[in-house]
């Protein structure tokens, strides 16, 4: 089992930056893979960011890329998703979810672990 808990959302105004993170327990992350979804209103989830713990690979939705940057702390057995230039439109739930490194990135159905989500909130 991997549990997953998230943190640093809030409000802030279009142009502003905040940094979530998500930090794992439960098992050795270098086997596994870590995405960020977020889910808007009357919206479907989507797929932000992800990351491969064992080398660092990541890979971004196109409406992020350039404004979002996933990493992670071995040490500190956490991801971070740097939020920057946000826009009203980010406005969702974000959570984070681990899987197998093998796994498609991008598609939520195949990650079994789940944090609880946290909201962020983008002011015009």
């Amino acid at each position: 089992q991997v549990q997953l808990v998230e943190s640093g959302g809030g409000l802030v105004q279009a142009g502003g930056s905040l940094r979530l993170s998500c930090v794992a327990s439960g098992r050795t992350m270098s086997s596994y893979r870590v995405g960020w979804f977020r889910r808007a209103p009357g919206k479907e989830r989507e797929f932000v960011a992800g990351i491969r713990w064992s080398d660092g690979t990541t890979s971004y939705a196109d409406s992020v890329k350039g404004r979002f940057s996933i990493s992670r702390d071995n040490a500190k057995n956490t991801v971070y998703l740097q939020m920057n230039s946000l826009k009203p439109e980010d406005t969702a739930v974000y959570s984070c979810a681990a899987g197998s490194a093998g796994i498609t990135a991008t598609i939520g159905q195949m990650y079994p672990y789940w944090g609880q989500g946290i909201q962020v909130t983008v002011s015009s």
